[in-house]
């Protein structure tokens, strides 16, 4: 069933009627992912991609039974578009939407955490569990269905995980892409420990960048909670000190924000570090005995 989504969760596109929206609504479709609709305000009561359209995620959630929500909305507004899911009742919040101003960010994070919900994003390339749902923008053929489960900060290298560790001859329990922006609704720590308390995921491949201290804080619970194994890879290793690159939280503001103290955190707390992408798959195999 894998953790946060899966073939039973009611998906609905908040901007579903826009060029992403429909793009990536067309994709989830076509994956099998149950989306039972969308919103686009004042276009309720019509339908697109054969899908009512409401107004508002409360008309959803009542209409159709909407649990989890995928966010495409500009920056501007997406905050909003946050807020309004998790006050309506919405368990998953799934916010694609890159450039959200940090203020916006602070606020939508502040209230999503009083609604009893869980927000992945913003600026991630979503959630899947491989052939039941995917509720993001990765390619959805990368992912077979097996037990490994993936946590990133990094879209492409969450898809790149993934096709290793399938032709490493196992496959994808849920793959999780928490985004890179400096404000996000779920941390590392907190993703890692989904998949560690997930009785179909039988180890976890943890993607880091430098910037922040989201992966030392996740290795350090690790070393007290690892039941399953763990390869560990950290981009940005030639990144130049105090230069922002890419994604907005990926800057390093001191010494342990480095991608070299950060895999020396993670090797001392028993995760298997890798210093090329290009050995994730293999690692994993090696390690639970593939």
């Amino acid at each position: 069933m894998g953790v946060l989504v899966n073939k039973d969760s009611k998906v609905i596109v908040q901007g579903f009627t826009g060029t992403e929206g429909t793009f990536h609504a067309t994709q989830m479709i076509e994956y099998g992912t149950n989306v039972v609709g969308g919103v686009t305000p004042n276009k309720g009561g019509t339908t697109h991609l054969d899908r009512p359209v409401f107004n508002t995620v409360k008309d959803a959630v009542n209409q159709a039974g909407a649990d989890t929500s995928i966010i495409f909305v500009p920056p501007a507004f997406a905050a909003d578009a946050i807020m309004e899911a998790a006050d309506a009742g919405i368990k998953v919040i799934i916010c694609i939407t890159e450039g959200i101003p940090v203020q916006d960010m602070v606020k939508a994070k502040a209230f999503a955490a009083t609604k009893n919900c869980t927000l992945i994003g913003p600026n991630c390339p979503g959630v899947i569990t491989a052939e039941e749902a995917k509720v993001g923008i990765m390619p959805g053929f990368v992912f077979k269905k097996g037990r490994i489960g993936i946590v990133s900060k990094s879209g492409t290298l969450t898809y790149e995980a993934a096709d290793q560790t399938v032709k490493s001859g196992m496959g994808i329990s849920t793959a999780i892409g928490i985004g890179g922006d400096p404000i996000i609704g779920t941390t590392t720590k907190e993703a890692v420990e989904l998949l560690m308390n997930d009785p179909e995921t039988d180890g976890i491949i943890m993607i880091g960048e430098i910037g922040g201290g989201m992966e030392a804080e996740a290795a350090k619970w690790l070393k007290d909670n690892m039941r399953k194994p763990v390869v560990g890879f950290i981009a940005g290793q030639t990144a130049p000190a105090g230069r922002r690159m890419g994604h907005a939280g990926a800057i390093v503001g001191g010494a342990d924000d480095t991608a070299a103290a950060k895999m020396k955190i993670m090797a001392e707390c028993g995760i298997h570090v890798v210093a090329s992408p290009a050995d994730i798959g293999k690692t994993m195999a090696s390690v639970i005995g593939k």
